[in-house]
């Protein structure tokens, strides 16, 4: 475990020094014995892939104590399965106007659009991190087989609830926004809400699957979220 100053009011404590489950869960573990301390003027933490970020107040506390409470902060850093979050089912309507890229990735993989979807929608996905966006999830575990290099020119705009591929990864943008990210199909559900202040469907640490679903089932679902 190391401990690095990030100015005057955060700490990291980095976990490792590479981008696997097993590190990752060691952060998840690290972070629930930080947030469940009673150490006064610790205000947030950030997990990542690697590391945790924890934010203090600097009025009530200071890098020194923080640094030693952290250093002699109970931890086994072994990785433990039973503490594994939520299991979220995400619906996606695959294809169309919801996935313009999805002909492009079936291309570049040798395969066929129904096998795409078979493959991304076949497994569970690990959330390693929330970043980029509000909500944003990257995502672990995608299959090799359609990993996708990302556009060569990102888009101006992407739709929220879009699902896309980069490289060897996946992910949902939460809201309306520029990306390069090889689109495959879009989610009706609502992800980052600001105006009503909703809880987030899921959290670092939980795991996604997706479930496919035609255009009327996505309608439907998001006639449902509208009349909320």
């Amino acid at each position: 475990m190391r401990i690095k100053a990030v100015g005057d009011r955060a700490v990291l404590v980095e976990l490792g020094d590479s981008i696997n489950e097993s590190v990752n869960r060691k952060v998840m573990e690290f972070n629930k014995k930080v947030l469940s301390s009673e150490m006064e003027g610790i205000l947030e933490t950030v997990p990542a892939f690697c590391s945790l970020l924890v934010y203090y107040d600097p009025m009530v506390t200071d890098y020194d104590a923080v640094f030693h409470y952290i250093s002699n902060l109970s931890f086994s850093g072994s990785e433990n399965r039973e503490q594994s979050g939520a299991l979220v089912e995400i619906p996606v309507c695959y294809g169309g106007s919801f996935g313009p890229d999805l002909s492009f990735v079936a291309e570049h993989a040798g395969l066929k659009e129904e096998e795409v979807i078979r493959i991304h929608s076949g497994r569970d996905y690990r959330i390693y991190m929330l970043g980029f966006l509000p909500g944003f999830p990257y995502l672990g575990g995608m299959d090799e087989r359609i990993a996708t290099p990302r556009l060569n020119v990102p888009r101006t705009l992407i739709p929220a609830g879009s699902v896309g591929i980069g490289g060897e990864q996946t992910g949902i943008y939460p809201m309306d926004s520029p990306g390069g990210w090889q689109l495959i199909g879009r989610t009706p559900f609502c992800l980052f809400d600001p105006e009503n202040g909703q809880k987030r469907l899921y959290e670092a640490g939980d795991t996604i699957r997706f479930v496919p679903i035609s255009l009327r089932e996505f309608d439907e679902i998001r006639r449902t979220q509208e009349m909320r």
